[in-house]
């Protein structure tokens, strides 16, 4: 594993005193079951649906499976906090060095229209360490987990990135934020047209945590984007780690979940993602004909 960005995925670092990683996974299987349940059940029926921004989505579903999720874990362990895409931050009286990050349903979009891609992103965080990530695609009841240090399995097999090493060879995945969404995308389109003239293929799943899940188990080599939010990239980036990959921010510096930018690979490649990265500079405003 890559020495650069040890802190946020707990290298070499303890589990606290008092919680065992087989007791935080159980609890978030436990939550990811119920949340799965939530979400299969809204793909029968309409649903109603909102807007956080000009045009990103907030359903109904959304909110209660983040309700269900955080009830689950409170239930398990009512000192932790957590850290929740439709709640945002919601942590227990006089803080603690314990959090949950959660993503109830990551690719809304694509799960307000039906489209087949989304996901249950859940994380376990403490003193700043990523030690635990759980990621479940429910439609193809796929379970990718991560304990830091143990390695990362999809339904209890080990996973590891692929050993593909030639650009022209690699298949990357990207997406394009909701947040700010003019300039993020105008930013976004120029790696995304010099990222397609030298790989096989370039994919937009509409979900990262999927992605970054992807990447873990080698279907993918690579994936970058901008915008992106702790809850987005907490379980995922672990997963990508602990099968053997490399995850820093666009600079190639150690990953922060607060980054502006995430590239994740097989680490073979990675070199050359964020260099292609650095050469293509991305300024929105000398490339507004990218769109």
């Amino acid at each position: 594993m890559n020495h650069t960005d040890k802190n946020i995925f707990g290298d070499g670092i303890s589990w606290p005193t008092g919680i065992l990683p087989e007791r935080i996974a159980e609890t978030a299987r436990k939550a990811a079951a119920r949340s799965s349940g939530i979400l299969l059940d809204g793909m029968t029926r309409t649903i109603e649906v909102g807007y956080k921004g000009r045009i990103d989505l907030v359903t109904e579903i959304d909110l209660a499976s983040e309700k269900a999720i955080m009830e689950t874990i409170s239930r398990d362990w009512p000192d932790h906090g957590f850290l929740a895409e439709e709640s945002g931050r919601s942590m227990p009286s006089g803080g603690g060095p314990h959090r949950w990050i959660i993503d109830p349903l990551d690719g809304t979009t694509n799960y307000a229209h039906r489209y087949p891609c989304f996901c249950i992103s859940i994380a376990f965080e403490s003193s700043g360490s990523l030690l635990y990530g759980l990621v479940v695609d429910p439609l193809r009841r796929m379970r990718f987990e991560a304990i830091a240090g143990r390695g990362a399995t999809l339904d209890g097999q080990n996973l590891s990135v692929s050993r593909e090493t030639l650009p022209q060879r690699s298949l990357l995945a990207t997406g394009f934020s909701y947040s700010h969404a003019d300039t993020l995308r105008l930013k976004n389109m120029a790696s995304f047209e010099g990222f397609s003239r030298e790989v096989q293929g370039i994919r937009r799943s509409g979900s990262a945590a999927l992605d970054l899940c992807h990447v873990a188990m080698g279907v993918l080599d690579g994936f970058w984007e901008r915008g992106l939010s702790p809850w987005d990239t907490a379980a995922g980036t672990l997963i990508v780690r602990e099968a053997g990959g490399t995850v820093t921010d666009g600079q190639g510096h150690p990953f922060r979940l607060e980054a502006p930018l995430v590239v994740a690979s097989n680490g073979s490649i990675h070199g050359w993602m964020v260099d292609k990265i650095r050469q293509i500079g991305e300024d929105p405003e000398q490339k507004p004909e990218s769109l």
